[in-house]
């Protein structure tokens, strides 16, 4: 005879502590689909362990019960009114503008969450922490809703903030605009504002839009990333290095705009570091190559479908070339020393490095309305897994980039999305 078979049994048969145990492990954005399946996990999913669990886990919130007793609220609607409406606006946010740009990180911070502004510290080293301080913060109150509130000014208090947030892109008005007059005058200017009049006050109305790091490959001759730099006297400024495949690039992410694009095709070589010595024989060697990468250039164009259009980053992603991450960590380091006349905010750069390529500079400069662009050739010297660096032969100035900060929420979706984000700075 056939063994009789298992009586059936219900999810809504199992105890009710064990169905709180498997609800908390699961998406808190599938909860309320859940509690729509029958009664009993309506009334399971208000239980507020859950939510704690889901707010531990997906933001980090480690806030004590008290400080919720405080303001009436449970974790629950902390999840339901902060966390969820705002899980996508968590991330880096550049300003959108042609001006100068600054860069905004937005975190759960406790019972709120906050933009931290970076800030350019005038005395920093490349190698010191990214100095950020409070922009905006959004948070809950007694009123068990979530406001959003300016942090910026030095004589006013926290004070209310219209923002509107997008997919890829929030805006942000603010009535109050000491934080900025207090400012230095050069600050005020580069930051590029725009102020538009709206009934009888001001409002500075800045954009931002999302930032994506670029995705790290194991043959990645180094670790991608943000990456400081000190590009002139107002302080640090912030760029990003990725890979694509046969190309590098180098994109300002604060201050003005200019990209750098390295060909890992065309490396120099370092027999002993005394090509660092001679300016002349450096500048040599990059102005061949450069005649080369043109000539290569001209012709790609006259051959390459409008799909493959670009200079390499525009194109899919692709691996990074495993020879030259493979290289770049068993190459015997080079005595490096800028070559006499090279002028340079980074005193304190590393003494020795392990690989140079061929690199050009794309400046686009806009006057009187019309924008044209300029190449500078230069040498992209990789020192080491956390430093590299660029030498402009025109101009003969030098510019270390150093420190890489962790940051969470900053995952593109897709290789494509990345790109096409990259393609919009």
């Amino acid at each position: 005879m056939p063994p009789p078979l298992a009586p059936y049994c219900s999810p809504q048969d199992l105890p009710v502590e064990m169905l709180v145990e498997i609800f908390a492990l699961l998406p808190g954005t599938d909860l309320p689909s859940l509690a729509q399946a029958c009664t009993k996990f309506h009334h399971i999913l208000h239980t507020d362990s859950i939510w704690r669990r889901r707010c531990r886990e997906e933001f980090g919130f480690c806030e004590n019960l008290q400080n919720l007793e405080m303001i009436g609220m449970s974790y629950r609607e902390v999840y339901a009114k902060l966390f969820h409406p705002y899980r996508h606006f968590l991330g880096l946010w550049p300003q959108d503008t042609e001006h100068y740009r600054t860069l905004v990180n937005v975190v759960v911070d406790g019972l709120c969450i906050t933009g931290w502004m970076f800030g350019p510290c005038l005395n920093t080293h490349v190698n010191g922490p990214m100095q950020f301080k409070p922009s905006f913060r959004i948070r809950l109150t007694e009123r068990k809703s979530a406001t959003v509130q300016c942090m910026e000014g030095r004589i006013s208090r926290p004070h209310n903030h219209h923002m509107q947030i997008q997919k890829d892109r929030f805006n942000i008005q603010c009535n109050k605009t000491d934080h900025r007059t207090d400012s230095p005058t050069w600050l005020r200017e580069a930051w590029g504002l725009v102020l538009v009049q709206k009934g009888r006050h001001q409002y500075d109305c800045l954009t931002y839009r999302r930032l994506y790091l670029p995705p790290s490959h194991p043959d990645d001759l180094i670790r991608p990333g943000l990456f400081q730099a000190k590009y002139d006297p107002y302080g640090l400024k912030i760029a990003m290095l990725s890979f694509h495949g046969k190309y590098a690039r180098v994109t300002k992410i604060t201050g003005d705009s200019n990209k750098l694009e390295i060909h890992l095709m065309h490396r120099i070589q370092l027999p002993d570091g005394e090509i660092f010595r001679n300016f002349n024989e450096l500048a040599l060697v990059v102005q061949e190559i450069d005649e080369q990468v043109i000539q290569e250039q001209q012709q790609q164009q006259e051959d390459r479908t409008e799909e493959s259009e670009g200079h390499g980053w525009q194109s899919p992603a692709q691996p990074s070339m495993g020879e030259s991450g493979a290289a770049a960590s068993e190459e015997q380091p080079v005595p490096f020393v800028l070559p006499a006349g090279m002028h340079s905010r980074a005193q304190n750069y590393p003494r020795t490095c392990r690989m140079c390529f061929y690199g050009v500079d794309t400046v686009t400069i806009t006057r009187h309305g019309f924008a044209s662009t300029r190449r500078c050739p230069g040498v992209f010297i990789l020192f080491d897994e956390n430093h590299f660096g660029f030498i402009w032969l025109e101009v003969k100035y030098f510019i270390l980039f150093g420190v890489q900060n962790t940051f969470q929420n900053v995952e593109a979706p897709s290789p494509q999305a990345f790109l096409e984000m990259l393609k919009n700075i």
